[in-house]
């Protein structure tokens, strides 16, 4: 749950604008749960689709410290999720089948939001545009180049997690305070809370479907917080 700021709409100009990525420039999510699904399928008689789900969601959660977040985590995760699911009885081919899975994840194409571009155009020219996204650096770097909107971004941060000391560490890279910087994305945990904790300030903008780890049961009242229906109404913030 969260709620919508009752704060009237305060003109601001910050020095610095993020973007996330997944889901806020571009498709995401729903490449991830199809790729659930397909595992789903091939394990169907070992135990139902939520018991497979939340199996795999456990690996991830579990390997977070030393796999981190992208693709090939998920990977992994759905292999020890396999593993366990047949005893380490599994065979090389359904070993490979699992693989498969996650290399067709790293060859989805990558599909613009609407209005991404309308938004960017409009502020390049009058504001300091960068992406700030967690994930595989590979693969990250991959889906911006193949978005063709890599430049309308001054500098590309792909972070291991999105902690308040994360954001700290990339504002000190960046030489911008916290109460210069703007944070634009689809998770409240991610992308608005962490920011906020700091003395920033953050927009979400929700997308149609959040990845379980990312989900939070509490609302979110606080003076730097906007929540808007779409990325367009984000430009009635700055000047």
């Amino acid at each position: 749950k969260f709620v919508k700021s009752v704060f009237k709409i305060k003109i601001m100009n910050p020095k610095i604008i993020a973007f996330d990525a997944d889901d806020t420039l571009w498709h995401n999510e729903p490449y991830f749960d199809e790729a659930q699904d397909k595992f789903c399928e091939l394990f169907s008689g070992y135990a139902s689709k939520q018991e497979l789900l939340r199996l795999i969601l456990n690996h991830q959660i579990t390997n977070l410290p030393l796999y981190g977040f992208g693709i090939k985590a998920f990977t992994l995760s759905m292999i020890e999720s396999a593993l366990e699911l047949t005893n380490h009885n599994i065979s090389g081919q359904n070993i490979e089948k699992v693989l498969h899975i996650g290399k067709e994840l790293l060859q989805k194409p990558v599909e613009l939001l609407p209005d991404v571009i309308a938004v960017l155009e409009e502020l390049k020219g009058t504001h300091k545009l960068i992406v700030a996204t967690k994930g595989d650096l590979k693969d990250q770097h991959r889906k911006l180049h193949e978005s063709g909107i890599g430049a309308y971004f001054h500098h590309i941060e792909v972070m291991s997690d999105k902690t308040e000391l994360d954001y700290e560490k990339m504002l000190g890279r960046l030489d911008c305070q916290a109460a210069d910087f703007l944070m634009i994305g689809n998770s409240l945990k991610s992308d608005v809370l962490p920011v906020l904790n700091i003395g920033g300030h953050a927009v979400h903008i929700p997308y149609h479907t959040t990845w379980e780890y990312e989900q939070i049961d509490f609302e979110i009242e606080h003076e730097n917080f906007r929540a808007f229906e779409k990325i367009t109404d984000v430009l009635q913030l700055l000047q």
